[in-house]
Order: structure tokens, then C-alpha cells, then sequence
């Protein structure tokens, strides 16, 4: 026996194989070098909710599963992006020569090696024991991560590049994600592009795009996406990322036909379907929105990568259908989620909006009309979000159609508006949720027409030298309507001009008891957009 190293004897291993013959032989051969513990897995499902309740230290999986649209590929991507794979795991994929080119491309990104069938004993031994070895080599790196130390992961990161050292690449990688998501995009900018200049690899130039959106640039990022869409169209992450810049750009419906194309070059990813669901139903497109997420349900429900949002889009749309058989189902499923977590507040608001929907199905009216004034209430709280803004236009769209006369439901619209239209993106996601009901579309609309008339107004005052008025109205605006946009943009201004305004650090108090009052931090807001950040490395911690 061929012992791979002095601490294999402690590892424990997972095989995803469909093929009985083909897992038999790879745990033998991994028992053979010394591996205590081998666990096989027969379908990428349930080798997915293993690996989201254990950590093994080695996986083996093959690409291709027959009769599954989900392919270990796929596997690799979802896990990477909810951050269920420890560093210290070491994933090989074990490929065909059909598929060798695919999974190549994917060992540069994610991977930490592939095998091409038929394989021996002695390349299983090589890449393992390469790959542990850069686990150890980078160390430092992964335990400055681990201990949430992303400064001197990133400072490790940089020196390992600038010296060329053994995997400089890989660490050249791990620094630009940490550098990204620290929002220091011009250092994350110039490190892709030292990437690039000294080889040129597909998730270096998608890094490029995720700087420009990141910064604001969406012309320059769509510029990069359609260059590298162009020269690699089967590269599913391009997608993924030009889909958010079409979705910042307030175009919907391109953002679904994006989405879709991903989830076709992908068809098992649950997190791509989920997206390309939930686009069809904000386009209006509900037959094709209810096909993707009900299947979402059916093969994701017991993943932590199902979102439950998809369950209360397929509620409404179900309500919709006046299809009470299944739209019990749905409530039912709901409830059931909501008593394994039930201090989840997301869950609890999801619930008690299907449970504002089974009112009006049966025609208790004045139920679901006190029910849609109580979820109103949640909006002066802390984590009342954009997200909980839309299902609230959904569910008071729906009580408007019931034939009564509901003046106040526009008060709460235009609360809405003012407060979460910050983008043309966000504004065109609330104005879908209002369905056919065209006052309040253009209700929305106008809301985002006043916050951007506030903003403009803003910037020609500091522009023409009165700096410190334009601060003020952003303020005051800013307090009144809570808009993110409006307070973080007073922030903006107030450091540019600084040095121009006396009463600068009474300003910036204001404004800081404004963002802590009504904005998420930037850190947060970082960390949760690139939570499901497609090409990125994911980093753990």
C-alpha cells in the first residue's frame, strides 16, 4: 500500500459515482492509499445534502450522471457558491475524453484536478498528493480567511504573486476575490488584469466585469461580458454576471433570456433554474415562470440552496390559477419549513403573506385586508428589504382586485417607492409586482422619477460650488423617503467636498445616524451580493 501522506490515515473521502463498478473501484483505490473512511453517493442530490452536513476531506465525482440533467459540474458550482466546501477539501472530477475539454477549464476556476477515465492507481495518487500539498503550501492564506483576518490573506495573496512563487496563481485568484469583496475594486482591477497579462484565463477577464459592475461601470462591464461571451459562449458564469448588469440596467426581460441561456448550458442548477423562475415571473411570463420554479421544488426543496422565495412566487401564482388544491400544498410546505426555523423572520413574513393569499381564496376579505395592514407595519423595521417591499405590492395588488375600494393602499405604494427605488433595477422589480394595476405601476415609477430628480438636484448644487446645500438635501431627503440611495450619495458628496464645507462632521453625523437608521453596511451589502457570485472563488470563513 502506497500511503499518500502522514495524515491521510485520518481523511475521510466521498465518491459520486452512478456506475456501482466504477464507485467500488475508486474506493478501493483511495482505501489503498490510505484513507480511513470512504462514503459513496449514487445521485448529485443526495451527494449535494451530504456535503451541506458533513465536510470530507476528499471528493471524488464524476462529470457525467445518466438520466440527471445535473452534472458534477454543477455540483461543484452550487457548492462553491453557498460556501459548503471547506478548504481544506480537495474535489477532483473524474471526466471522459467527450467532456475533457469542459472540465480542464472548470480545474483552472474551481477544481483541484480532474482524472480522464481510464485512469491507474499512480494518476489518482499524483493529483491527490499535488493537490494536498497546495492545501499546505497556502496554508497561512486559508487560516487568515478561516480567523476572518482578510487583510493579511490578501497581503499573503499578493506577496505569493508578486514573487512568482510555487501556485502564485491560485493565490493571485484568492486575492482578487478577497480584494473584490472588501470593495477595494481598483486594487482587485489591477491584479486581475496582472492575471491576465500573465496568462489570460476565462475567470481573470470575468473577473474584469465583476470590478466594472461592482464600481458602477455597467457600460465598460457589458463591454467585457459580450467580448468574453463572444469567444467562450458555453462559459455559463458569463451569463450569470451579464444577467445582473441587464437586471441593474432595468432590463428584465434580457436578463431572462440570459438567465435561461445559463440555466440551459446547466440544466441541473438548481440556483440558475431558480433565477431564470423568478426573471419569467417579474416579466409576466407566468406559465414558463411556474414550470422552472415548481421543478426547483420538487428536486431542491431539501437543499440549504433552495430559496424559499420561489415558494411564495409560486403561491401567488397558484392563487392566481384560483387553484386552491395545490396552492394548500404550497401553504402547507411553507409551514412545515417555517417550524424548522421559527425564529427565521424571513420565513415568518413569507408565511403570513401565502396566509394573506388563503384568506382571499377563501373570501375573507376583511382578513386579508387587516392581514395586509399588519405586514405594512414590518416596514419601519430594520430588515424590512427590498424583497419584502415587493411581495407587499404583490399581496396588496391582489386584496386591491377583490372589488373594494382601498384608498390607502397608494399611501403605502408611494411609501414604498420612495424608500426602495434606488435603482432603475429595483423600481422595475416593484412595478412587475403591481401585475395589470397601472396606477400603481405609475405610482412606482414616479417615486423613482422624484428620488432621481432629488439626486440631480443634489449633484448641480455641488457642482456650481455649493456643496454643502446639495449635502443638506440629500439629508433631508434622505430622512424623509429613507432612501439608501439618497443617504449614501450624501456621503459621497460630503467626502468629495469636504475640505469645502464647515459643518462637514456635523453632516457626516447626520449621515451616519441616517445609514446605521436605514441602511445595511457596505460589508453586508457586499457580502450578500456576492454570496451567489457566479465565477467567483468562494471564500470561507
Amino acid at each position: 500500500m502506497r500511503v499518500l501522506d502522514r495524515d491521510i490515515q485520518d481523511a475521510c473521502a466521498l465518491v459520486i459515482d452512478s456506475n456501482a463498478t466504477s464507485r467500488s473501484l475508486m474506493s478501493a483505490q483511495l482505501r489503498d492509499l490510505g484513507v480511513a473512511t470512504v462514503r459513496q453517493a449514487t445521485r448529485v442530490t443526495d451527494a449535494r445534502i451530504i456535503l451541506e452536513h458533513k465536510a470530507y476531506d476528499i471528493v471524488l465525482c464524476d462529470y457525467h450522471f445518466e438520466g440527471s440533467e445535473m452534472s458534477g459540474q454543477d455540483l461543484l458550482d452550487e457548492l462553491r457558491r453557498e460556501q459548503l466546501l471547506p478548504y481544506s477539501t480537495v474535489f477532483l472530477m473524474v471526466t471522459g475524453e467527450a467532456t475533457y475539454a469542459k472540465v480542464a477549464e472548470a480545474a483552472e476556476a474551481a477544481l483541484d484536478g480532474y482524472l480522464i477515465k481510464p485512469y491507474t492507481s499512480a494518476s489518482l495518487f499524483d493529483r491527490l498528493a499535488h493537490a494536498r500539498n497546495r492545501k499546505r503550501v497556502l496554508k497561512d492564506i486559508f487560516e487568515a480567511i478561516e480567523q476572518q483576518n482578510y487583510d493579511r490573506a490578501a497581503e499573503l495573496c499578493l506577496k505569493r504573486f508578486e514573487a512568482r512563487e510555487q501556485f502564485w496563481l491560485y493565490a493571485a485568484r484568492i486575492g482578487a476575490e478577497l480584494l473584490l469583496k472588501a470593495n477595494r475594486l481598483t486594487e482587485a482591477r489591477k491584479l486581475y488584469d496582472a492575471i491576465i497579462e500573465a496568462r489570460t484565463v476565462p475567470w481573470a477577464r470575468l473577473g474584469v466585469a465583476r470590478t466594472e459592475l461592482a464600481s458602477g461601470n455597467l457600460v465598460a462591464a457589458r463591454r467585457t461580458l459580450e467580448t468574453l461571451i463572444g469567444d467562450l459562449p458555453d462559459h455559463a458564469d458569463s451569463y450569470d454576471v451579464m444577467g445582473r448588469v441587464q437586471m441593474e440596467q432595468g432590463e428584465i426581460e434580457e436578463a431572462l433570456k440570459t438567465y435561461r441561456i445559463a440555466a440551459n448550458l446547466t440544466p441541473g442548477c438548481l440556483l440558475r433554474q431558480q433565477r431564470a423562475g423568478t426573471l419569467a415571473f417579474y416579466a409576466g411570463q407566468r406559465e414558463d415562470s411556474l414550470k422552472l420554479l415548481d421543478r426547483t421544488v420538487i428536486n431542491g426543496l431539501r437543499s440549504k440552496l433552495f430559496d424559499m422565495l420561489s415558494l411564495v412566487l409560486v403561491a401567488f401564482m397558484r392563487f392566481d390559477l384560483k387553484d386552491g388544491k395545490n396552492f394548500k400544498v404550497v401553504h402547507e410546505t411553507m409551514l412545515k419549513e417555517l417550524d424548522r426555523h421559527p425564529k427565521s423572520t424571513r420565513l415568518q413574513r413569507f408565511a403570513s403573506v401565502i396566509e394573506g393569499l388563503r384568506m382571499l381564496l377563501d373570501h375573507r376579505v376583511a382578513d386579508a385586508l387587516e392581514q395586509a395592514r399588519i405586514l405594512s407595519k414590518d416596514m419601519d423595521t430594520a430588515d424590512f428589504d427590498l424583497e419584502a417591499a415587493s411581495l407587499l405590492v404583490g399581496f396588496w395588488v391582489r386584496v386591491a382586485g377583490q372589488e373594494i375600494q382601498l384608498e390607502e393602499m397608494n399611501d403605502q405604494f408611494n411609501r414604498i417607492g420612495l424608500r426602495y427605488c434606488t435603482t432603475k433595477s429595483s423600481t422595475e422589480v416593484l412595478a412587475a409586482m403591481a401585475e395589470d394595476n397601472e396606477p400603481a405601476k405609475e405610482l412606482i415609477r414616479n417615486c423613482h422619477a422624484r428620488i432621481f430628480s432629488v439626486a440631480e438636484t443634489a449633484m448641480r448644487h455641488a457642482m456650481r460650488g455649493s456643496a454643502e446645500v446639495g449635502v443638506e438635501l440629500l439629508i433631508q431627503q434622505g430622512e424623509q423617503t429613507r432612501n439608501a440611495k439618497l443617504i449614501d450619495m450624501a456621503e459621497l458628496v460630503l467626502k468629495r467636498h469636504a475640505d469645502k464645507i464647515p459643518n462637514a462632521t456635523q453632516l457626516g453625523e447626520q449621515i451616519a445616524d441616517l445609514q446605521k437608521r436605514y441602511v445595511l453596511p457596505l460589508s453586508t451589502r457586499t457580502n450578500i451580493r456576492n454570496r451567489r457570485e457566479a465565477g467567483g472563488m468562494t471564500l470561507r470563513g
